[in-house]
């Protein structure tokens, strides 16, 4: 008998998006709950001991961190999107590494309290954005024509740039064609459309203009404020 599956979520996490992604593109049924991380639950600590999203709970078992959750899935779940060859599916699994370390860069980046923790976390991203724009494929996925966990981990990293690029053109992405193309697709998909709710950028807006710190600061320069600031906070996630 399958047992049923519950993803603990969080609005903005991208490491949420990650494995919902995995999950829709596998056709597996989900069952998503949200928390507010600024006010985390008891029965959520229990789950979580980092405290963190996404928390995969299969039936009473819960599995923490979102590569051990892509990881689970690949082994338990039909569609596999990792490569059949383990050399490169050990590669692919680098490269979600490298996924999670520009993610960290990006909370840098928007956390930045004064404008040189920001043009250094700005040059940082344009670094590591170059190397994959010398590594990716993009045709029309990271490695090719099939969709895999790699695109599934950067759909939620290239949705950042959607909501920086309407603060500012910060030039991170820049002359980089492979990742414009590989992040229209990205953007396109089905599954990563699906992977955050209708008000996601509006959601990520408030949030931003609800922090101190150097981007903030460039948000009210654009006169882009919004009202009704959420009380919960944007989930640094793992």
């Amino acid at each position: 008998m399958t047992q049923p599956l519950i993803l603990i979520s969080h609005h903005l996490c991208p490491y949420v998006q990650r494995a919902v992604i995995a999950l829709t593109e596998k056709g597996v049924a989900c069952e998503r709950v949200y928390v507010d991380l600024a006010h985390k639950p008891g029965w959520f600590q229990t789950l979580s001991p980092l405290g963190k999203t996404p928390v995969l709970k299969v039936g009473n078992t819960p599995i923490f961190e979102s590569a051990v959750i892509l990881e689970y899935l690949e082994e338990t779940q039909p569609r596999p999107m990792h490569p059949a060859d383990p050399l490169r599916r050990a590669e692919h699994r680098a490269l979600i590494e490298y996924g999670s370390a520009v993610l960290n860069d990006i909370w840098g980046f928007y956390a930045a309290p004064d404008a040189a923790a920001f043009d250094a976390k700005r040059a940082q991203l344009e670094r590591r954005f170059g190397w994959l724009e010398a590594r990716a494929l993009a045709a029309p996925w990271f490695d090719g024509d099939r969709f895999s966990l790699v695109d599934a981990v950067f759909g939620p990293v290239f949705r950042y740039f959607d909501v920086f690029d309407a603060i500012e053109d910060f030039g991170i992405l820049t002359g980089k064609p492979k990742l414009a193309r590989w992040r229209a697709g990205l953007a396109a998909r089905p599954s990563v459309k699906a992977a955050v709710s209708a008000d996601y950028a509006g959601r990520l807006l408030r949030y931003l203009e609800g922090r101190n710190g150097y981007l903030p600061g460039r948000l009210a320069a654009t006169g882009r404020s919004t009202a009704d600031r959420p009380t919960w906070s944007a989930a640094r996630g793992g």
